[in-house]
């Protein structure tokens, strides 16, 4: 029987020829809901939480869940019951967290391009912070809160102009950077903030950038932020919260990133070593938490044979699962059901009309029309990411706990994709 290690995912194993998450035989999913179809286990997301939870003990710490990595309220719904926190970036993000049963009182509010009607719906509900990313900015949130009679909580995120050594449209620290206030101009910054009527300093932020492997760009980033907080509070302005970001990364392809909980022990021994031990935290992990808690289980449509190379054709697609034609990334796929057959390589590649639909390069797998793959490691910026292209519903997604399934997206049909269009 042939079976393949299945790296970064505990939760997921054959057990005999058959591929489970959890207690559920993930063939059994792919019959009762179609494919393709996303797969994500609630053991999985918890166990990679008690990671930092751990890393944390004994700490003033909220760890806020950065949500665009994978919204589903199924999926919120799980770490807002943890206790989490949400890291947010849009209106709309701000209105899953509370569907799902989130607090606003534990929102940071992200992003670069915040709009005056967003800022005015965080305002009313009072949520715990804004991560400001430009003087702008500062100076347009002020004056939302000046007219309705409030102050902004306010976190200045900053760049440290760290190179986190990861894809460059998933750096985000470094000064050529659309995130965040340059070093040089932090300073300067805070005391702006400090003197507008309708902003009250509370923190300091920085990220620097996602699927991080390495723990050097961590421990250069805390220390820079360090500098920084001195800085600030040397001008007379008081940092209750430092929040540090997320962007740990995952195993996708025998990738060897830091435990979270060993990470956190070496970040925190910094911040003890220079008398910031007790200060309040904020930590925002996303794909850290999800990616691998997740798999799409997709069918082999055709073979074809080439040439050149062989396309094995499934009925997933860049639609489904951008990050491979975005990032060039790697998702490993196995066979639902192991088998002794011989294996060819093959171009696993989805129906789409784009030469970049591909999902796997030169995989050597043994199929044949009708088999189901599990692409792994797609819990984070897969359904996230997922688009309407070439009128293809968006798939389902079902949350699995031990040997039960929740249907927590049904199926996008055509008529849902057209129902916000009119003709002439």
């Amino acid at each position: 029987m042939m079976t393949q290690d299945l790296p970064g995912q505990p939760d997921l194993a054959y057990r005999g020829h058959e591929l489970f998450l959890e207690d559920v035989r993930l063939r059994d999913l792919a019959k009762q809901h179609g494919t393709p179809l996303f797969v994500y286990s609630k053991a999985a997301m918890l166990s990679a939480l008690g990671a930092y939870q751990r890393g944390f003990a004994g700490r003033k710490v909220q760890i806020c869940y950065a949500m665009k990595a994978n919204p589903a309220l199924g999926v919120i719904q799980v770490f807002a019951q943890a206790g989490c926190g949400f890291d947010i970036v849009s209106g709309g993000e701000m209105d899953r967290v509370l569907a799902a049963g989130g607090q606003a009182g534990k929102i940071i509010f992200s992003g670069v391009g915040k709009t005056r009607a967003e800022m005015k719906r965080a305002l009313n509900l009072g949520i715990a912070c804004f991560n400001v990313e430009s003087e702008a900015e500062l100076e347009v949130l002020s004056e939302v809160a000046v007219s309705m009679g409030l102050r902004a909580p306010v976190s200045i995120r900053v760049n440290p102009n760290v190179d986190p050594k990861t894809h460059p449209y998933i750096s985000t620290g470094l000064k050529d950077s659309k995130f965040g206030v340059a070093h040089e101009r932090v300073v300067p910054t805070y005391q702006r903030a400090t003197g507008l009527p309708g902003i009250r300093v509370v923190g300091i932020d920085c990220h620097i950038g996602s699927q991080i492997t390495q723990e050097g760009p961590y421990l250069d980033a805390v220390e820079r932020m360090l500098d920084l907080v001195e800085a600030i509070e040397a001008a007379g302005i008081a940092i209750a919260h430092i929040d540090f970001g997320g962007g740990l990364g995952i195993n996708y392809q025998g990738d060897t990133p830091p435990a979270a909980e060993q990470l956190w022990q070496k970040l925190l021994a910094l911040l003890d070593a220079r008398g910031f031990g007790q200060r309040q935290l904020m930590i925002e992990p996303g794909r850290s938490l999800v990616g691998n808690a997740g798999v799409c289980l997709t069918e082999v449509l055709y073979l074809k044979p080439g040439v050149q190379k062989n396309f094995c054709i499934v009925d997933a697609a860049m639609n489904d699962l951008p990050r491979p034609a975005m990032y060039q990334a790697y998702h490993q796929i196995v066979p639902l059901q192991a088998n002794d057959q011989a294996e060819s390589n093959w171009e696993v590649v989805g129906p789409i009309c784009e030469s970049g639909d591909w999902i796997g390069h030169d995989r050597t797998l043994a199929v044949q029309a009708g088999d189901l793959l599990a692409v792994l490691s797609a819990g984070a910026y897969c359904m996230s990411m997922a688009s309407n292209y070439n009128s293809r519903g968006r798939a389902p997604e079902v949350l699995v706990h031990g040997d039960q399934s929740h249907l927590i997206r049904r199926r996008e049909s055509i008529a849902d994709q057209m129902q916000g269009e009119s003709l002439l």
